[in-house]
């Protein structure tokens, strides 16, 4: 007796919610541009506040001292964790984050749901929206007393070690994109749990969200939107060199599709394609055309 195609590709809710939400985003990046523009803008403030508030904890922490150290650790545990909570934003806003939809695009690719032109009109006036959101945060920040002191010198060390994997040539370069790569593939990796229809609450769908941002920020993995906004915000106050970090953002970008849109979005869509066994199946049964479909919404 044969297995239940069910079993055997239990990623088929995932792929068809990915597929819907596909549906929706083309729609609006062609003929609702400047509200997708605004979703996508509201991600990028989202980004830039909850990132501005990981490097305040981190220097909150820092500055208690105990004995002859300080809680910095602890700091990069609780700011990391605060961070987390920029995906769960994102998401229960419904707003638009580039990283995310580079999964999206990829397996609306694989199963040519989408031409290269929507696909790339999706990603670009989401990055777009991302920049122009995280450069709202950055004049506002400019003009306040936010990140004076402390967190600001927090944030300018993060940008010249950031800036600092451009200027050190090819192993560097290799060392940011392999960051990157990690980066997306755990932004990802929740959204997938998010979308499976598997988990079946909030705060569990939440949690995946926060330990996957976690985990990125704690280890100091390169997220191309993070590092835009942060660019940004500490670019205004002290200047930055525009060349190293379009250089980051660059290769982010490219490790950031990588991480998400390939080892993601092309892994599962392949892995869940049903249609080569159905069509095995229905040959073998006497019925040729079986399984010739592609994955109904």
């Amino acid at each position: 007796m044969a297995a239940d195609p069910a079993s055997l590709f239990p990623g088929k809710f995932f792929i068809s919610t990915a597929l819907e939400a596909l549906e929706t985003k083309t729609t609006m990046s062609g003929e609702l541009a400047r509200r997708y523009l605004q979703r996508a803008a509201m991600a990028g403030i989202l980004i830039g506040v909850f990132y501005v508030t990981n490097y305040a904890v981190v220097a909150a922490f820092d500055a208690v001292e105990v004995g002859d150290t300080t809680l910095r650790t602890l700091g990069r545990i609780a700011g990391a964790l605060t961070f987390g909570w920029a995906l769960v934003f994102i998401y229960y806003t419904k707003s638009e984050l580039l990283t995310s939809n580079m999964m999206i695009v990829s397996i609306g690719a694989y199963h040519r749901r989408t031409s290269l032109g929507k696909a790339l009109r999706v990603l670009g006036l989401c990055y777009a929206g991302n920049l122009l959101g995280g450069a709202l945060v950055a004049v506002l920040l400019k003009y306040s007393t936010l990140v004076d002191g402390a967190p600001g010198e927090e944030m300018a060390a993060s940008v010249e070690h950031k800036l600092e994997y451009v200027s050190a040539g090819a192993a560097g370069w290799g060392d940011l994109f392999v960051r990157a790569v990690l980066c997306n593939f755990l932004i990802n990796l929740a959204m997938l749990l998010v979308y499976n229809g598997l988990i079946k609450d909030d705060l569990t769908r939440s949690l995946a969200m926060i330990m996957s941002v976690f985990v990125f920020a704690f280890l100091g993995l390169e997220h191309s939107v993070a590092n835009t906004v942060l660019f940004g915000i500490v670019g205004l106050r002290d200047g930055i060199d525009v060349g190293l970090a379009a250089g980051n953002v660059g290769i982010a970008l490219l490790g950031n599709f990588v991480g998400g849109g390939l080892l993601i979005g092309f892994y599962y869509a392949y892995v869940n394609d049903d249609k080569a066994y159905l069509r095995r199946r229905g040959a073998g049964e006497g019925n040729p055309g079986a399984g010739t479909d592609r994955p109904e919404l």
